[in-house]
């Protein structure tokens, strides 16, 4: 289910187009001016003295003979003197530019050789140059893809000078090699904090390795998380997604008694031993951790309504994040040619959804036009196609559905917001101007035609922020906050409004904290404190909210982006202990 509780963005591609990622891959090596200005120097003075020979001024003996040639002992045993006069570091100067030479004629393991001569040659005390000569060796060992050795002498590097960019993003990109993601994540998020996160090449490179990691800590844990049920005011804002939704209407005349109608906390008053009737007594009362049990009763017992209880024990398992247990259920109500029709199309929406949430795209499509298919006229299909759609960027699919959704139910206001929100985004994107004043007209109208829809203003609210009409967009979420005083993200969004408006951070954070006090199981609230905590420089904090987004995460995907950002709150904490780094704070 999309909702105004989070902002909506496009799946799309991203990165840099292929010329750029070439400029930015294999930095040139610069050459030290006082060694090349001497090495050029001695050059053009043994060229000039070679040419007054017989010779046309080629060696024919190896550097350093103890035979000279006739007619030019002269300026080789000048040009001897003067190597032995230089400096041990001019020497070392000498053999790395050598090296440099090699090195660009593709001649690694000369280049290597050279190099090494330079440290050899380089006094322990010039860590500058020292540390320069490490690195220019470790590119060469990339280029013959050692990278253990890239690693141990970017090392030495990094020690010699701390913030030395070439050697931490060459050893970021070694260590990833290696598949030493958290080292790697260190070095590059050290690198994006010393070039002011202006180099796309190491904010490409951190941003890949916070996905794997994210993915990978997510795979484990969401596996063996303990299943959380989420709080009412999500839940409820969930089945009022769906308008055909046979399982989440209110228990019908007739399943109850007449004289215990009345009566409230009873299960047993159905008229029946139903596990399902129970358990569609248990959800009016919001006793919603007693569902699934009851509808496993009704299951196993092969009940009347053995259908209804798989879909809604599935759509709990959902709902607490248990992909796998709902599957089969849904599998086998989509199976069951002789349930309701309606049946099998919501738990084709369902699953549409929850392989969305498992990046299925493919699969997800299927699934809601097979629902489309074998139920025409059911708006709950159209209107969470719509969404699929929007998430997929395909605006003018998703805008056909959301028109279908109305004509089908002319009331829904949602459906009405969300295609405005559509028109909106794609409006925006395009920098189409009149086409984004046509959506903002649309969004007014249908706050005017839908005056309790509190999804009407949160999105037209987004959609204002986006313009800069902060005003406004915080008149849009006060409206929210009185039709659905108890809806936790409303505040946070209007807590982030106040930081872009205002630049309230105070008031900000008072409101999130207003987030959580009303719902302590909004990931989205904490989520968002992190970050801000994060960029208040107060890393300790945002990993603990951190950690509290991640075991109230609803999927794996979103798990994985929680842990994502968590990795880099520890990365950014580690670079500030190992190299006193911090990227600008609040």
């Amino acid at each position: 289910m999309m909702s105004a509780s989070k902002p909506v963005e496009p799946q799309s591609g991203s990165g840099l187009p292929r010329w750029q990622l070439a400029l930015l891959v294999g930095t040139p090596l610069v050459l030290g001016v006082g060694g090349v200005y001497l090495w050029n120097h001695l050059w053009n003075r043994r060229k000039r003295r070679d040419s007054s020979g017989k010779t046309n001024g080629e060696r024919t003996t190896p550097e350093g003979s103890s035979s000279p040639i006739q007619g030019q002992d002269g300026a080789a045993n000048r040009a001897s003197r003067e190597l032995e006069d230089m400096s041990p570091l001019d020497r070392a100067q000498g053999a790395k530019n050598k090296g440099n030479k090699y090195f660009k004629a593709g001649k690694y393991e000369q280049a290597i050789q050279c190099y090494s001569e330079a440290i050899t040659l380089c006094p322990p005390d010039n860590k500058t140059d020292l540390s320069t000569f490490y690195q220019n060796r470790a590119a060469a060992y990339e280029q013959q893809m050692k990278w253990t050795e890239v690693v141990q002498d970017c090392s030495h590097a990094v020690e010699m000078n701390p913030r030395y960019i070439k050697a931490l993003f060459r050893r970021a990109k070694a260590l990833e090699r290696l598949d030493n993601k958290k080292e790697c994540l260190e070095d590059v998020t050290a690198v994006c904090i010393l070039e002011a996160f202006q180099n796309q090449a190491s904010m490409l490179l951190a941003d890949k390795v916070l996905k794997l990691l994210g993915k990978e800590k997510a795979k484990d844990k969401y596996k063996n998380r303990e299943p959380l049920m989420p709080s009412p005011q999500f839940i409820k804002s969930y089945f009022s997604s769906f308008t055909d939704d046979i399982i989440s209407q209110p228990l019908q005349k007739g399943e109850k008694k007449d004289e215990d109608k009345d009566k409230v906390g009873e299960a047993a008053d159905v008229t029946e031993s139903s596990g399902y009737l129970k358990a569609k007594q248990f959800m009016e009362e919001e006793n919603y951790d007693k569902i699934i049990s009851e509808c496993t009763k009704e299951v196993d017992s092969g009940g009347r309504y053995t259908a209804e209880a798989l879909l809604l024990r599935a759509t709990f398992y959902l709902l607490i994040g248990n992909a796998t247990g709902a599957q089969p259920d849904l599998d086998r109500v989509i199976n069951m040619e002789d349930a309701n029709v309606k049946l099998r199309a919501n738990a084709l929406i369902k699953r549409g959804s929850m392989y969305m949430q498992q990046q299925q795209p493919m699969m997800s499509t299927q699934d809601f036009n097979m629902a489309a298919e074998i139920d025409t006229r059911n708006a709950d299909v159209y209107h969470h196609r719509g969404q699929l759609k929007i998430l997929l960027d395909q605006v003018e699919e998703a805008v056909g559905d959301f028109d279908e959704c109305i004509k089908l139910r002319p009331d829904s206001a949602l459906a009405q917001a969300q295609k405005c929100f559509a028109l909106y985004r794609q409006a925006y994107t395009g920098n189409n101007t009149s086409q984004v004043q046509t959506a903002m007209d649309g969004f007014e109208d249908v706050i005017r035609r839908f005056p309790k829809c509190a999804e009407g203003y949160a999105l037209y609210a987004q959609a204002l922020t986006d313009q800069q009409q902060f005003g406004k967009a915080d008149e849009m979420y006060d409206e929210c906050i009185d039709l659905e005083p108890d809806n936790a993200t409303t505040y946070v969004h209007k807590g982030l409004l106040q930081l872009q408006w205002k630049q309230d951070l105070d008031l900000g954070l008072d409101l999130i904290s207003k987030a959580i006090e009303i719902d302590n199981k909004c990931d989205f609230a904490y989520e968002t404190m992190g970050t801000i905590e994060v960029q208040r420089g107060n890393l300790d904090k945002a990993i603990d909210m951190f950690n509290r987004a991640i075991n109230l995460a609803k999927s794996e995907m979103e798990m994985a982006h929680l842990y994502s950002l968590c990795d880099a709150a520890n990365a950014q904490t580690e670079v500030a202990r190992k190299y006193g780094l911090k990227p600008p704070t609040l």
